[in-house]
């Protein structure tokens, strides 16, 4: 049983629900993102979202754009965010941690080369936003023989055939995306989304994790009254991008504390 496995086991055992945030590996600071991790996981986190910076992220809106512009102005690449991950590890041997990016960095690497490192350096999962379930029945099976989950989106526009696809492979947890459109986008339609879930979790044997156009507690409260998850990343990136240096990890371990605070709240409670 994989790490993402074991930590919606518990979940479901406590009745809870996962909390899953995202930020860009080497932004604002490429020293900070394994301080910035820790943070997360203090402020409640049940498992990392941890984005590989990439010149062309065509699925992101503007907030995380210019987080993949600052990492790689930087000089952050694949191999550095593996580091970070390993770095993690050290002193985190719980927390999933799951790459999300996109294919071209993989296969310049060379996918069984990625996944080798990928697995040594305690990562857990992998979204890569641009391979198609249809299409991805190879890589799902590299990242299988070294104990990595392959995680997929499913959007609001997928049909049922293409979410039968993504159940036939996906492991850990699939993301399904709230709404048309890119990260941060706005008017989260939560009763949309309670319609969809139910298709979902009949074809996908997996935890669903609901993310886009999440941006506080009260929105992530009510969005997981429908999923296994929330997924928040435009809203962190934001906040980091606007924290002051020695304010980040505060307001990081306080945004996120928040949030789980109203996951966590009995049902028909107030959001914290």
């Amino acid at each position: 049983m994989s790490r993402i496995e074991k930590t919606f086991a518990a979940l479901a055992a406590q009745g809870r629900k996962g909390l899953i945030p995202f930020i860009t590996a080497g932004d604002p600071d490429p020293a900070r993102t394994v301080e910035f991790m820790h943070a997360l996981v203090k402020g409640g986190a049940d498992v990392i979202e941890l984005g590989v910076p990439f010149s062309d992220p065509m699925a992101d809106g503007p907030v995380i754009q210019r987080s993949s512009e600052r990492a790689l102005a930087r000089g952050v690449s694949l191999r550095r965010v593996l580091d970070d991950v390993r770095t993690f590890r050290t002193s985190n041997a719980t927390t999933p941690v799951v790459l999300m990016g996109y294919a071209n960095p993989i296969e310049r690497m060379g996918v069984d080369a990625f996944a080798k490192a990928a697995s040594e350096a305690g990562v857990d999962g992998v979204l890569v936003v641009d391979y198609p379930p249809e299409e991805s029945h190879e890589f799902a099976a590299k990242l299988g023989e070294f104990d990595l989950d392959p995680i997929f989106l499913i959007a609001p526009t997928s049909l049922d055939e293409r979410i039968a696809a993504v159940g036939q492979i996906a492991r850990g947890y699939v993301y399904y995306v709230s709404l048309k459109g890119v990260t941060g986008a706005g008017n989260l339609d939560v009763s949309s989304i309670a319609s969809k879930i139910p298709a979902i979790q009949s074809r996908v044997p997996v935890p669903v994790g609901v993310g886009f156009g999440i941006r506080d507690a009260e929105s992530a409260r009510r969005v997981a009254e429908h999923s296994d998850a929330v997924v928040i990343g435009s809203r962190i990136v934001q906040l980091l991008e606007q924290a002051a240096p020695e304010a980040a990890v505060p307001a990081l371990i306080e945004f996120v504390a928040g949030v789980r605070a109203a996951l966590d709240a009995p049902t028909g409670a107030a959001a914290a």
